[in-house]
């Protein structure tokens, strides 16, 4: 399994120090927020993208995934998609993460629908997916597979984010069953609770990170998506590295 960094854990970080603590701490990518306060978004100059795409590859360090915040079952978002696929396809990322973001109605599914249609032919010939994470108005397995499911194509796809499959109330087993013919890959994290989801170190929280990661192929991806910039008061993600690395390590070891 390949384990990749979320650098909303590390905000306010400059991209080359994120790239050496990924490298340093025995990661193997990153997915990187993708948002203008941040230093990727789509307004990015081709030089400012070729020396991103520079600073990673020397450190070694792949660039899995643009974290994106369009919502694709928000019919008001406007956010526009081919410019994240030329921002993802330049910088080398397989994947675009975007959010549901619907209202909790009737049509939420079928303007996720739609627009998934529309990224999918645009997407096509590209070699990116853009994935529907499990999150706000469709957060569990179910609800992101039944999306999915009506999309009906290879290039759109779901990444697993296991604490809102878990807040939605599924067990590890049946987020699987749904979400395996979609499935990207997964954002791991833990939490102390379902009332309190301030980022804690891998393991210490309650999250049945063993049963999610159970059933997962062993030539995936996780990336471990430490919340810091939305919990300031949470422990800084540096010292936390090799230590949740090495929790990983041991859930996806082959059994003996």
């Amino acid at each position: 399994m390949q384990l990749a960094l979320s650098t909303l854990g590390l905000p306010d970080t400059p991209l080359p120090t994120i790239a050496r603590l990924a490298a340093e701490s025995g990661y193997q990518g990153v997915e990187l927020r993708t948002h203008p306060e941040t230093d990727v978004h789509p307004h990015l100059t081709p030089t400012r993208r070729r020396a991103i795409t520079t600073e990673f590859k020397a450190s070694g360090i792949d660039i899995l995934a643009l974290a994106t915040y369009a919502r694709v079952a928000d019919p008001d978002d406007t956010t526009d998609i081919p410019h994240l696929l030329d921002l993802a396809g330049d910088l080398g990322a397989r994947y675009i993460r975007v959010f549901p973001g619907g209202r909790s109605t009737a049509g939420d599914d079928d303007t996720a629908v739609r627009r998934l249609k529309e990224a999918a032919r645009q997407a096509t010939g590209t070699g990116i997916r853009i994935l529907l994470e499990t999150h706000d108005s469709h957060r569990t397995g179910e609800a992101t597979a039944r999306v999915l499911n009506r999309v009906g194509d290879e290039s759109v796809g779901a990444l697993w984010d296991v604490l809102h499959t878990w807040l939605g109330g599924e067990t590890p087993a049946e987020s699987f069953a749904h979400l395996a013919p979609h499935l990207g890959y997964v954002q791991v994290k833990d939490v102390a609770s379902a009332e309190d989801t301030t980022p804690l170190p891998l393991g210490t929280g309650v999250l049945p990170l063993t049963a999610c990661l159970a059933p997962l192929p062993p030539d995936g991806w996780l990336c471990w998506e430490y919340e810091k910039r939305w919990y300031p008061r949470a422990a800084p993600l540096p010292g936390l590295l090799a230590a949740g690395r090495d929790h990983l390590a041991r859930l996806t070891a082959p059994a003996t």
